[in-house]
């Protein structure tokens, strides 16, 4: 389908909806993270019976250091939940994912609220593990979905158009929780208390996102590019392919020559490895 015409169909729309309000709540969650972890344990996290309030500078500094690794953590759940939930799509379809993104994170986002409330760490620490898990894995299933929908052709730039969404997402996602959170404290509410009506919030957005989500339906054919556009399309990309066959050519010819390739991948993996294991090693922290 023409990246013209496939913008202005409901269905780029709906998926723009469930781009959007999955981000929404993604980001707002990430922005809370930290703080909430350490209002809503506080001195707990160093084995200290004392409210966040109450605890010395040194002991917040801390549970400072203990909340930055279970923000590590939530990044490497971030980074596998891509992996994840991609490849399970191609078994559940994107629909389908998308689903359970919506349904499991409302359950998720409601339940934060009680495992806080009770005082349970690994369940607290778990939920959030799976929601970031889901927030990654949405980045990464949307442009097969745009594919399935809309075909391969142009999935590029439609998928460009798309990521408006991430754009709005990410306006709204800060602000709403801020202003929530403000509004409370303002009002009297406890810090650790602060944050329930907020997750409830973007559990329901997360509802209206499976509502969007629901109502997705496959796009009428009158709307698919004809004969003489695919010829023309087929065309161009034809000549685009050459040009970059012939750069990768000559990029493999100088790699093989040089171990370039080698070098390239120690370069991202070993920063990468270590990275993953520091983030591990602070983490483990949280369940001592």
């Amino acid at each position: 389908m023409h990246l013209d015409v496939a913008w202005k169909t409901p269905q780029f729309w709906l998926v723009w909806g469930v781009l959007c309000l999955n981000v929404t709540a993604g980001i707002g969650i990430i922005g809370m993270a930290s703080p909430m972890l350490q209002e809503v344990f506080g001195g707990h996290l160093i084995g200290v019976n004392l409210g966040f309030n109450d605890l010395d500078a040194a002991q917040k500094g801390q549970i400072a250091a203990i909340a930055a690794g279970f923000t590590g953590l939530l990044s490497l759940f971030n980074i596998g939940g891509r992996f994840f939930w991609a490849s399970l799509s191609d078994r559940l379809g994107r629909k389908t994912t998308y689903s359970v993104f919506f349904l499991l994170g409302c359950a998720l986002y409601a339940s934060v609220p009680t495992t806080a409330a009770i005082g349970n760490l690994a369940l607290f620490v778990g939920c959030f593990c799976v929601i970031l898990s889901m927030y990654g894995g949405g980045f990464a299933t949307v442009p097969a979905y745009l594919a399935d929908m809309f075909g391969t052709k142009m999935v590029g730039a439609i998928h460009g158009r798309l990521l408006t969404a991430w754009s709005t997402a990410g306006v709204l996602g800060p602000v709403l929780v801020n202003y929530i959170r403000e509004y409370q404290l303002d009002h009297g509410v406890a810090k650790a208390q602060a944050y329930s009506i907020t997750m409830y919030i973007l559990a329901g957005l997360l509802v209206l996102g499976f509502i969007c989500n629901w109502a997705v339906r496959s796009v009428a054919e009158q709307h698919y590019m004809t004969e003489e556009q695919l010829a023309a399309e087929k065309k161009l990309a034809d000549d685009t392919h050459q040009h970059f066959v012939d750069d990768v050519g000559v990029l493999a010819k100088e790699a093989s020559h040089s171990g370039r390739v080698l070098l390239t991948w120690l370069a991202i993996w070993i920063p990468l490895g270590w990275g993953v294991w520091m983030t591990l090693q602070k983490a483990v922290v949280l369940f001592r």
